[in-house]
């Protein structure tokens, strides 16, 4: 066995109205906490002012992702790091129920393209030019977008040539 070790950090990009939305319910937030002060609804504009904070919060720790992929001797775990003070782990791949791991618009992975299977964004989320982001065909029906590190895929490339393509 191979003892390769390596990790990569990913941020996956916020969409803008989520950011939006987090600046609304900070502003609504304040609103009502200054209403509580000027008001004789001080204990209802105090509860709206509460709950557009923790709605604020929430907004912040499920849209601020990163995703950390970890290759540890031909398993691939994928860590959520949520708002940068959670981890959770999602999910762990072994390389030797991979089908194909290549660049989303590779040639060798035409013969997969027309499958039923079911895709999970672990990417940046959004198509950069020139797109970095791979595909990950695992067996069972999965299809996974990342976004790995040249590291991650060499490595990956030295474990199971025949599977990985860098094209």
């Amino acid at each position: 066995m191979s003892d390769a070790y390596v990790e990569c950090l990913v941020k996956q990009k916020q969409a803008g109205i989520w950011k939006v939305l987090k600046v609304f319910l900070i502003v609504l937030a304040v609103l009502f906490l200054l209403a509580t002060l000027f008001t004789l609804l001080g204990i209802v504009c105090f509860i709206l002012a509460i709950v557009a904070a923790v709605g604020s919060y929430l907004v912040n720790l499920f849209t601020d992702l990163e995703f950390e992929y970890i290759y540890v001797d031909k398993e691939l775990s994928v860590d959520k790091v949520m708002a940068k003070s959670r981890r959770k782990r999602v999910a762990t791949y072994s390389l030797d129920r991979v089908e194909a791991f290549g660049p989303v618009k590779s040639y060798h992975l035409d013969q997969f393209r027309n499958r039923n299977v079911k895709t999970i964004d672990y990417s940046i989320g959004e198509e950069l030019q020139p797109d970095r982001r791979y595909a990950l065909y695992y067996e069972g029906g999965i299809k996974l977008l990342m976004s790995p590190s040249e590291e991650l895929v060499k490595v990956m490339k030295n474990a199971a040539p025949r599977k990985v393509f860098t094209d």
